[in-house]
């Protein structure tokens, strides 16, 4: 009986120390590996903490010399004349309309003015009168001459009749009275042919101005070209200043072949255009008369024009502070049009190029437009970053940030100028976040996997 019960009670203390045994096999189990994984989070976290942060880095490099530059223009004609009358009437005939070829001197329209043409009909009748009028003081005036040759006659035979005593001196005087009234109607004879024929001047002259302006009923084409506008149809009224007094378009951008107010017609040479660009300040200086130049419209996306600069304005518009240049363009084809919106390609040399950088390392803040340029440790920062244990991989990557204000260029969309503060080969910051501070020491991404790491000089 006693070596049962003590059977018992060693099975029962066996069981207790089995779940003892069980229980702290698996309090350790839990308990080192939770330990093993804090210590490798601290020691973790340490070293995160003594890393310097990680940023997305890019190497400055050269703009190239020669670079494509494009501007908008606007297509004119390169000879263009508004057609005004002279005379004033109503149109009678019409011969062209708009889009009709016409060559140089080609009638295009008769104007009916019947008060000009009596206007003629009298300076004609007017010349007529004159010329009568010289005639019949050119008539007088040879009457007036063989009175006069009569009365020297007269008086030369007096003058020896009366040396001799023939007759007697009064009848002399009389004589010599008579020759020289004789002589001074001859002269006021011949201030009145004179003047006779200065009126018939004065007469065809008018006849003449009237002529001229009877001529300007008829319209003509100064040279060849195309009929770009119509403002007036048959029986509209012509102004003495040369316009029509149709109505005024509500809306200009409308059709130009609706009768108004304005030129009779406009006429244009399309065979070759010109294309005036307004170029700002800062390309002022990189183009030149002669210079090519390539012309496109966008929907024309298959076509390029070649142009050349013919001129340019020579002074910048003060208010806009561009500059005009003209590209003239063949368009034997007549696809370019008046009045067409382009984009004008220049090929410019620049004698010192700008640098390129991505355009997201562009910071913009209350200092201004700034760049963060990572420069290499100085020996002090090196021996710093030593002692605080950083790993030698690192430290070959570790950068100090030294902010730069700079003038940004010409935005190419992933890349953009700066116009110095730069220097070739410089290593700038991408996207940089509020980790990127003045004097800060980061480490450089590898620049393979830095998205616009490499900055090209390729652009369009």
């Amino acid at each position: 009986m006693a070596d049962h019960q003590t059977a018992s009670r060693k099975r029962i203390v066996l069981g207790i120390l089995i779940c003892l045994a069980l229980v702290a096999g698996g309090l350790l189990a839990g308990y080192l590996p939770r330990r093993s994984t804090s210590q490798q989070l601290e020691q973790s976290a340490d070293i995160r903490k003594r890393t310097p942060a990680l940023v997305n880095a890019a190497s400055v490099k050269k703009a190239p010399q020669d670079s494509e530059v494009s501007f908008p223009g606007s297509i004119t004609p390169i000879t263009e004349a508004y057609i005004y009358a002279r005379a004033s009437g109503y149109l009678k005939r019409r011969y062209v309309d708009i889009g009709d070829r016409v060559r140089a001197g080609q009638l295009l329209a008769e104007i009916d003015a019947p008060d000009l043409d009596q206007q003629v009909t009298q300076a004609e009748a007017a010349l007529s009168q004159a010329e009568g009028q010289l005639g019949q003081a050119e008539a007088t005036l040879q009457q007036l001459i063989a009175t006069r040759d009569l009365a020297t006659i007269t008086w030369k035979r007096y003058q020896v009749l009366t040396t001799t005593g023939a007759v007697s001196r009064q009848a002399g005087d009389t004589q010599l009275t008579a020759a020289k009234t004789a002589e001074a109607n001859v002269t006021a004879g011949e201030k009145n042919v004179i003047a006779a024929r200065e009126f018939v001047r004065a007469s065809k002259a008018t006849l003449d101005r009237l002529g001229t302006l009877q001529g300007y009923e008829k319209l003509t084409s100064p040279f060849a070209g195309i009929i770009t506008a119509r403002n007036v149809d048959v029986g509209a009224l012509i102004s003495m200043t040369g316009s029509s007094l149709g109505p005024n378009r509500t809306n200009p951008a409308g059709p130009s072949d609706v009768p108004s107010g304005g030129e009779i017609f406009r006429v244009a040479q399309i065979g070759s255009l010109r294309v005036l660009v307004s170029l700002p300040q800062s390309e002022a200086s990189t183009i030149s008369v002669g210079q090519p130049a390539q012309v496109t419209v966008e929907q024309l996306h298959d076509r390029r024009f070649p142009g050349r600069i013919t001129r340019t304005s020579s002074a910048l518009d003060a208010a806009s502070r561009t500059l005009l240049v003209e590209v003239q363009v063949a368009n034997p084809s007549g696809v370019l049009l008046p009045g067409m919106y382009t984009t004008v390609g220049f090929t410019i040399h620049r004698t010192s190029p700008p640098f390129l950088v991505p355009d997201a390392s562009l910071v913009v803040n209350a200092d201004g437009t700034q760049i963060a340029l990572l420069a290499p440790l100085s020996g002090a920062d090196l021996q710093k970053a030593t002692e605080a244990d950083i790993d030698q991989k690192v430290l070959a990557r570790a950068r100090i940030v030294h902010f730069r204000t700079v003038q940004p260029g010409r935005d190419y969309g992933t890349t953009l100028e700066v116009l110095g503060g730069l220097h070739d080969g410089d290593l700038v910051a991408v996207s940089p976040g509020d980790v990127v501070k003045e004097a800060a020491i980061v480490q450089v991404a590898d620049p393979a996997a830095t998205p616009g790491a490499q900055v090209t000089g390729e652009h369009k």
